[in-house]
């Protein structure tokens, strides 16, 4: 658990915020509903307290899984520079050569990731396949899926 993740200062802040506002306003309100459910009497057989409990405990793990990333976080500045290479903070287009279609996958810090818009974590599998690597290489990738094999067709900058 000593690895650094690389961020960029957005994504940091947005990780911090989210650990603010957990912290400040949720947490208290969940305090209020372990109250309010202990003041109902027997305990033993009170569901609101212990779903009230619970949802308390699953609510203080996040926040220190947050924490955590926060605490291990190294702040990466974005390349600018145009260049042929796969790096941080890069938007890459790639040609599956399994299945013939483009896609392009944007390498980002922890807390910026959005699978759905093609914002990849840059410590994920298939990120780690991309970096280092030059426009015109073909790629073969290990994910927990099976093996993904690419073309890298294009690197820009989105920012």
């Amino acid at each position: 658990m000593l690895d650094r993740i690389p961020m960029t200062r957005i994504g940091y802040d947005k990780l911090k915020a989210e650990v603010d506002h957990l912290d400040t306003v949720e947490m208290p309100l969940l305090s209020e509903r372990v109250a309010a459910a202990r003041s109902e009497g027997d305990l033993s057989e009170n569901a609101e307290y212990h779903g009230a409990r619970e949802s308390q405990g699953l609510m203080q793990a996040k926040i220190n899984l947050l924490r955590d990333k926060l605490s291990r976080a190294v702040i990466v500045e974005r390349a600018k520079t145009v260049t042929d290479e796969v790096v941080f903070g890069a938007a890459v287009t790639v040609r599956d050569l399994t299945f013939g279609g483009e896609e392009v996958f944007e390498l980002v810090g922890a807390g910026e990731e959005d699978y759905d818009a093609g914002r990849i974590n840059v410590a994920s599998p298939l990120a780690q396949g991309l970096l280092g690597r030059k426009i015109g290489e073909k790629v073969s990738i290990d994910v927990p899926a099976g093996t993904m094999k690419f073309e890298i067709l294009g690197v820009r900058f989105t920012e």
